[in-house]
């Protein structure tokens, strides 16, 4: 069963043993932490280990299901949910693709990590809101949210991040954790809602860009639509840590065609081939850096680019 429940407003509750202390990952790129995403040094489908500077794109169709999952904590008779995992580390972070079944329900209470969740199908209710396809909300550890509700007779699959440092868990409260960040709370954003705006690196200039959410370092989430007849021309370095999902259309790098439900991960310091389509592609997109920085995205032009 869940835990019981628990009042954090009791002065005889112990709050020393605070799961919101705990020191987020430096990035390897060189920031301190303060975006939280802990997207360095990441495991993925693809790899049990985490190899520096190596780009890694997979077909998330492809990676293994893992059936009866449910959130560490949750009660019993909630139904259970299957999950592909794309990536992971080692302080509890991690990326995965989660579809839950009609009717599923779970209770209010609170998380121990950050979570943010992108719809790619289906619907879900949470609180009294309902996120249908694009839609995204950011909970942020401590906030007590819930019930959770899958409507109708269709199943919900979703983008499921748990951002770390520490593993997500399910605890059973009456009310939020007192040192919770609830001004960083986004109950629910229907992306479809956001206007489109230009993009931060000359790379992608005739693209367009959605915000979904700003870390405080500058990083964030956001929606990336790539035009059609966009030709990057040449390959690029990226200094920082990046996760993205196809959900529209296909953008070729490199000789790998990255197109709808397929994953990229592309640890700091990843040099990226050449990006081309013909027809378009919309992706969501996490990163852990501010992009406006001189720098952070880099072209690089390989030694036979002017031979004639």
């Amino acid at each position: 069963m869940g835990e019981e429940n628990i009042n954090f407003n009791s002065p005889a509750k112990n709050q020393t043993d605070d799961f919101l202390h705990v020191a987020s990952v430096k990035e390897d790129w060189g920031g301190d932490g303060r975006g939280r995403m802990n997207l360095s040094g990441r495991r993925t489908a693809i790899s049990k280990e985490y190899v520096p500077r190596q780009y890694q794109f997979f077909d998330t169709n492809a990676v293994p299901e893992e059936h009866d999952w449910r959130v560490s904590g949750m009660p019993d008779n909630v139904p259970f949910g299957t999950r592909r995992s794309l990536t992971w580390h080692d302080c509890g972070a991690s990326t995965s693709k989660v579809v839950l079944s009609p009717q599923f329900e779970a209770p209010s209470g609170i998380f121990t990590a950050d979570l943010e969740i992108f719809v790619l199908r289906g619907a879900i209710h949470l609180i009294e809101l309902q996120l249908n396809k694009h839609c995204y909300s950011f909970i942020p550890a401590g906030v007590r949210v819930g019930p959770w509700k899958v409507p109708g007779n269709e199943e919900v699959e979703i983008l499921w991040m748990e951002n770390g440092p520490v593993p997500l868990k399910y605890k059973n409260v009456i009310n939020d954790h007192p040192d919770a960040k609830l001004r960083d709370f986004i109950p629910a954003l229907d992306s479809k809602l956001l206007p489109w705006s230009k993009t931060d690196t000359v790379q992608f200039e005739v693209a367009k860009k959605k915000y979904l959410r700003k870390n405080s370092n500058g990083g964030g989430v956001w929606l990336l639509a790539i035009l059609p007849h966009y030709d990057g021309r040449y390959q690029m370095i990226q200094s920082y840590n990046e996760e993205a999902y196809g959900l529209v259309g296909y953008c070729d790098i490199g000789n790998y065609s990255f197109a709808k439900d397929h994953f990229g991960y592309s640890p700091s310091f990843s040099t990226l081939p050449r990006h081309t389509t013909d027809d378009g592609a919309l992706f969501f997109v996490r990163v852990d850096r501010d992009l406006s920085q001189v720098g952070t995205v880099l072209s690089y032009a390989p030694k036979d680019a002017y031979a004639f």
